[in-house]
């Protein structure tokens, strides 16, 4: 429920409700970094997302701790070391979908622009992404690539060669329509 009242005061620009607009409480959102020691791979099942197709604005919110790993200390060091979850406790997409033709039903390649938050640190980002509407059903889903540094996300000395500087995030929304 605090997750929903988070998700709605981040979304407070998007005007009324209308059949256009779409929400998702369990999205996926999973990151890979390629390390010459180990891979790290990462998923978060509690994403919430909302989409409005009338004008193309969208939102996303999650909690990092919400990130399961394969290794459970993995987990605490991401959480205590590079994340910060206490401190920085959300993360955030703000944006439009460019090049979105809501009266398409077939697959349509878009873009995701607006502003990310991690780590604490907003940055306006423009990354692509496929668009599938079907009848009630919405999906869409993005990979693109993510800069520590450009989050203020430090890697110690000791540990540098273990991750690496960027990460692949790969985006996996399921909608479904908002009713009233």
């Amino acid at each position: 429920m605090i997750r929903i009242l988070l998700l709605v005061l981040v979304l407070s620009p998007f005007t009324g409700i209308s059949q256009k607009r779409y929400f998702s409480e369990k999205s996926l959102i999973t990151f890979f970094s390629e390390g010459i020691v180990e891979d790290i791979t990462a998923v978060n099942t509690k994403v919430t997302s909302i989409l409005d197709l009338a004008n193309g604005e969208v939102a996303y919110l999650l909690s990092p701790k919400d990130f399961q790993f394969k290794k459970k200390l993995m987990q605490v060091h991401f959480n205590e070391k590079y994340m910060e979850s206490e401190k920085f406790p959300r993360s955030t997409f703000k944006g439009k979908i460019v090049g979105l033709n809501a009266a398409l039903s077939e697959s349509q390649n878009v873009r995701a622009v607006g502003k990310l938050t991690i780590h604490g640190v907003t940055r306006d980002i423009d990354v692509p992404g496929t668009l599938h509407v079907q009848g009630n059903n919405v999906s869409l889903k993005s990979k693109f690539m993510v800069k520590l540094a450009d989050y203020d996300i430090k890697i110690p000395q000791i540990v540098w060669q273990n991750i690496a500087q960027q990460v692949e995030v790969t985006v996996d929304f399921l909608y479904r329509p908002v009713t009233n």
